[in-house]
């Protein structure tokens, strides 16, 4: 096993990467580190020591890091070199007191020690217990979890129990990267830092909203997590409620981190549950069967798993929020797999104009205006305004609407990665933009609430075929009224 030369040095920052072999470490925690290595963000002393089962001695570790940056970016190898220098790797079975006391031999003194759990759930518990044991755990530790943390209420108390068995709540840093994405981050100072919009921000000038998650991936070689988790378990409970919180909570006292989650929370508390009686009408659940995304044959679910199965790959939704604010306002979410396009958005439509001044050769020409925040392929804020038509006409002024880019910050340079600016957060101890334990549990109130009106409705999945847009049922959901999905 290798040496690391700077084994009890005291005071040094170290963070752990339990997993730090597997597919997210690679593709995205080791990357970011990379790229905050080369704006120089990361503190200076900070040595970083990857965990896994598999055999790596410090050197190979580190050659498999280069290999796998060299597929995320043009490595500059002055920066690689000083990343590589704070690299260390020690294989230990993280659940194992054995090995972890070898962990925490490798670790040494130290001051901060940041732990990312990027493992199973179902191993927060025995590698917190291991972590303790070793003398891992003291108040100058924070734990950074990954989720999904939990598949219900109950596993997920179980979990934040295990985790608060060893550590204060104010050590533990749950993560949710869609928060780090600078987009997310531009909403709330587009809401909160303008005079301009949030008078706007309520039921009498909103129609509704929309947020969604389309993937064009397959679930494929996941499906063995995926089955048991589902669209609901997988995207809803964590990601769209996130979002959805984001969009609709009250102005906070100020932008600490439980001011900020305490106006989260309330939001999760107004959630109107779903019943039997409305479940059937304002839910969409369904799979994907055989069918063609991005010009390639794509196999249906059932087939993927070998096995017959009820598991939704697509869910749509029409949320109701039970507050003064957003009285009668709809929130329509829907997220799947195997949809026409990879997309991330949110879309604020605000309510038509009340009468059209312009005459009867405009009544075609008007939009209501509509804020569109794009997460994902690409960043971007627009506003939707309407104009006058260049040009001169025998009918009068004609009207065009007119997309206005919101995010001038956002043209040039590299876009971050979401675990960047977490990352960043994690070694400040700043948790504003993590998800505290009342959140957690509260949202797996509101989504166990779902799964047993889908129970006692008997709500089976209902099938779509691969590269459509979801069940034929999911247009019906946001129709009435006039509405429709974003194209």
């Amino acid at each position: 096993m290798a040496k690391n030369n700077d084994v009890g040095e005291n005071g040094r920052e170290v963070l752990v990467l339990l997993g730090g072999a597997g597919d997210l470490a690679l593709r995205m925690l080791l990357p970011s580190l990379y790229f905050l290595e080369l704006d120089r963000l990361l503190p200076h002393d900070l040595r970083i020591i990857g965990v896994a089962r598999a055999d790596h001695d410090a050197a190979s570790y580190k050659a498999l890091v280069r290999e796998q940056l060299g597929k995320r970016a043009t490595v500059e190898e002055a920066v690689w070199n000083r990343l590589a220098a704070r690299l260390d790797y020690v294989p230990a079975n993280i659940t194992s007191e054995e090995d972890t006391k070898k962990l925490a031999e490798r670790i040494g003194a130290h001051g901060t020690l940041v732990i990312f759990f990027s493992l199973s759930p179902s191993l927060y518990g025995p590698a917190c217990q291991a972590l303790q044991a070793a003398g891992l755990t003291g108040p100058n530790t924070r734990l950074i979890l990954e989720k999904p943390l939990g598949r219900d209420l109950e596993s997920s108390k179980a979990t934040n129990a295990a985790v608060a068995a060893v550590v204060d709540e104010s050590q533990v840093f749950r993560i949710d990267h869609y928060l780090g994405k600078e987009t997310v981050q531009n909403l709330t100072a587009l809401r909160f830092a303008n005079v301009l919009f949030e008078p706007l921000w309520d039921r009498n000038t909103i129609d509704h909203v929309q947020i969604t998650i389309a993937e064009t991936e397959k679930v494929g070689d996941r499906w063995p997590y995926y089955d048991e988790y589902g669209a609901l378990r997988d995207m809803v409970q964590n990601h769209m409620l996130q979002l959805l919180c984001l969009v609709a909570m009250e102005a906070p006292s100020g932008f600490d981190p439980d001011a900020v989650r305490d106006e989260k929370v309330k939001v999760l508390r107004s959630l109107r549950p779903f019943t039997k009686e409305t479940v059937a009408h304002d839910t969409v659940r369904g799979q994907y069967v055989a069918g063609v995304v991005e010009g390639g044959a794509r196999a249906g679910y059932v087939e993927e798993v070998g096995k017959p199965t009820k598991t939704e790959t697509f869910v749509a939704m029409k949320v109701a929020i039970d507050n003064w604010r957003w009285d009668g306002v709809p929130f329509f979410l829907r997220t799947g797999k195997n949809l026409p396009d990879r997309r991330t958005q949110i879309v604020v439509q605000f309510k038509p104009l009340p009468h059209n001044i312009f005459g009867p050769a405009t009544d075609g020409e008007l939009c209501a205006n509509r804020l569109v925040i794009d997460l994902q392929p690409d960043e971007d804020i627009s506003l939707t305004i309407m104009n006058k038509r260049p040009g001169l006409s025998d009918e009068g002024m004609r009207l065009q609407s007119l997309p206005l880019s919101l995010s001038f910050g956002q043209t040039g340079g590299r876009r971050r990665i979401a675990y960047e600016k977490l990352f960043v957060d994690a070694f400040r101890g700043d948790r504003t933009l993590f998800v505290r334990r009342d959140e957690v549990e509260q949202a797996w109130r509101f989504i166990d609430g779902v799964s047993a009106a889908w129970e006692e409705a008997s709500i089976e999945p209902a099938h779509y075929a691969a590269g459509t847009w979801g069940p034929q049922s999911a247009q019906g959901l946001i129709s009435p009224g006039g509405r429709a999905w974003k194209a």
